[in-house]
C-alpha cells in the first residue's frame, strides 16, 4: 500500500494492481452464497484485511462494517472469532446478515422443515379468497403467488416467531421470490420477463434449503463470538455506535437506492414495507433527502466542488444526486473517525464511476473526506475485480457482458486505508 501524502498530486488510476488483495488461495464458504444479494465484495477481502493489520502487529479484538449488507464481513469476523457490530439500512440484508451469522442445529432445522411442508398442502386447500397486494401481482401468476402465500403461513405457522430459525426460513423463502416470479433471471433491473416459466415454488424451496443446510453443515462458526446487526440509516441519530479496533466496509456507490427496486419482493412479501421505494430516503445519496443544493454545496470538499463543476452543465440532476452522495460519504467519515479507538483501523473499499465522460472520482473523494475528518495516515492500493475483467461491459438488461458495444464498467477497485 502507498502512503497518501498529499492527495492532488496522486493519479489514482496509476497506482499499479497490488496482487495481495486480487484473490484468495481459500475456497469461499457456502454460507456466502445462501442469498442473492447485488455488489457482494469478496468475502476473502476481510481474512486479506486481518492479515494486513497483524503484518502491521495491530491487535484485532473488534470489528465493525457500518454499510454491512448481507454479512460478508459479519460471517468472516465471526469465522475468526472477532466480536462484529454491523448496520444496514435494508432489512432484507440484515436479514440476510443475521441468518449467516449463526450455526444452527441441524436437528432443529429438519424438524422445523419437515412442519413446514406437511402444512403447506393444508394451508393451501384452506386458502380462501384474500386482496393480494397489486405490486406482487404484477410479477407473479395467482398460483404461484398462493403458493407462496402459504408457504409463509406455513413458515410462520411452525416456526418460533423470535429467533434466528425463523430467520433462517425466512431467508430460504425471500431467496427463491424471484424464480418463482416472473422477474428477468439475473437482471440488475427491475423487469418482466415474458418467455420465462417460474419454478416451482415447493421445488424451488426444498432445493434452497438442501443449500442452506450444506452451508451450515460446513460452517464452523461459534454462536458465543458476540454479533450485533442493526436495522438503520448509519448517519441518523438513532443508532448507538460502539468503540471499535477496526472498520471494514464497502460503502455503497451513487445509485445505491436503487438496491431498494432490486430487493422490492423480499421487502413486500416479508411485510417490511407496503411500499418498497419508502427505502430510497435514508439511502445514501437518494434525492428523496430534501435539502438545499446550493446552500449544502459550500459543504463539499474540494475533490466533490470540482466534480460536481464539471458535472453540473452535462446534467444537472445527476449533478444533485452525486453532490447529495458525497456529502453524505463525507458525515460517513466522521462519524467511522469517531468509533475508531486510537490506532485503530478503518478499510474502504470503494471504486470510480463515470457519467457522459465526467469521471466521478469517489476514491480521491473518500480520501479527502477521511483526511478532513482527522485519519492521520492514509494508505492506498488497487485490485482487480475477476468478473468484471472477464466481462467487462454491461448491457441494456444490466447483464455483464463481453460485447464491446455495450456501456464499459470499471474492473477495478481501491482499497483505502486510514490509522487514527
Amino acid at each position: 500500500m502507498a502512503l497518501l501524502k498529499n492527495i492532488n498530486c496522486i493519479d489514482f488510476n496509476s497506482i499499479p494492481d497490488d496482487v495481495f488483495w486480487n484473490e484468495s488461495e481459500e475456497r469461499e464458504d457456502k454460507m456466502h452464497r445462501i442469498h442473492a444479494y447485488p455488489a457482494k465484495f469478496p468475502a476473502f477481502i476481510t481474512t486479506k484485511a486481518l492479515n494486513y493489520a497483524k503484518i502491521r502487529e495491530k491487535m484485532i479484538s473488534s470489528i465493525a462494517d457500518v454499510f454491512c449488507g448481507c454479512g460478508t464481513v459479519a460471517y468472516e469476523a465471526k469465522r475468526n472469532g472477532i466480536p462484529f457490530w454491523g448496520c444496514d439500512i435494508n432489512p432484507v440484508a440484515t436479514l440476510i446478515a443475521k441468518t449467516k451469522s449463526y450455526y444452527y442445529n441441524q436437528k432443529y432445522l429438519n424438524n422445523y422443515y419437515q412442519g413446514i411442508i406437511k402444512d403447506f398442502n393444508v394451508v393451501r386447500r384452506k386458502l380462501g379468497h384474500h386482496e393480494a397486494n397489486e405490486r406482487l401481482l404484477y410479477w407473479y401468476d395467482r398460483k404461484h403467488y398462493n403458493d407462496l402465500l402459504a408457504l409463509k403461513k406455513a413458515i410462520e405457522n411452525n416456526v418460533p416467531k423470535h429467533g434466528n430459525y425463523r430467520l433462517f426460513f425466512l431467508c430460504a423463502f425471500s431467496n427463491i421470490l424471484k424464480s418463482t416470479s416472473r422477474w428477468l433471471t439475473k437482471s440488475i433491473k427491475p423487469q418482466i420477463d415474458p418467455n420465462k416459466k417460474p419454478s416451482d415454488v415447493i421445488r424451488a424451496f426444498e432445493a434452497q434449503y438442501r443449500f442452506m443446510l450444506s452451508a451450515n453443515s460446513e460452517s464452523n462458526i461459534k454462536n458465543d463470538v458476540p454479533t450485533n446487526i442493526v436495522t438503520g440509516n448509519f448517519l441518523g441519530k438513532k443508532i448507538a455506535l460502539p468503540e471499535v479496533d477496526m472498520i471494514i466496509t464497502s460503502p455503497p456507490y451513487v445509485t445505491s437506492y436503487e438496491y431498494a427496486d432490486l430487493h422490492q419482493l423480499s421487502t413486500l412479501w416479508l411485510g417490511y414495507s407496503s411500499d418498497y421505494r419508502k427505502f430510497r430516503a435514508g439511502s445514501i445519496g437518494s434525492l428523496y433527502h430534501v435539502y438545499d443544493f446550493n446552500k449544502e454545496l459550500r459543504g463539499l470538499n474540494a475533490t466533490g466542488q470540482e466534480i460536481i463543476a464539471e458535472l453540473i452543465d452535462k446534467h444537472k440532476s445527476k449533478a444533485h444526486s452525486v453532490a447529495k452522495y458525497f456529502l453524505d460519504m463525507q458525515a460517513a467519515a466522521e462519524k467511522c473517525y469517531k468509533m475508531i479507538i486510537p490506532g485503530g483501523l478503518a478499510l474502504f473499499i470503494i471504486g470510480n464511476t463515470e457519467y457522459k465522460g465526467v469521471i466521478i472520482n469517489n476514491v480521491k473523494h473518500l480520501a479527502e473526506a477521511l483526511q478532513n475528518s482527522g485519519f492521520r495516515k492514509l494508505y492506498v492500493t488497487k485490485r482487480k475485480i475477476r468478473q468484471k475483467i472477464l466481462t467487462p461491459y454491461r448491457n441494456l438488461l444490466g447483464r455483464f457482458s463481453k460485447d464491446s458495444t455495450c456501456r464499459k464498467v470499471y474492473s477495478e477497485e481501491f482499497i483505502l486505508l486510514g490509522i487514527k
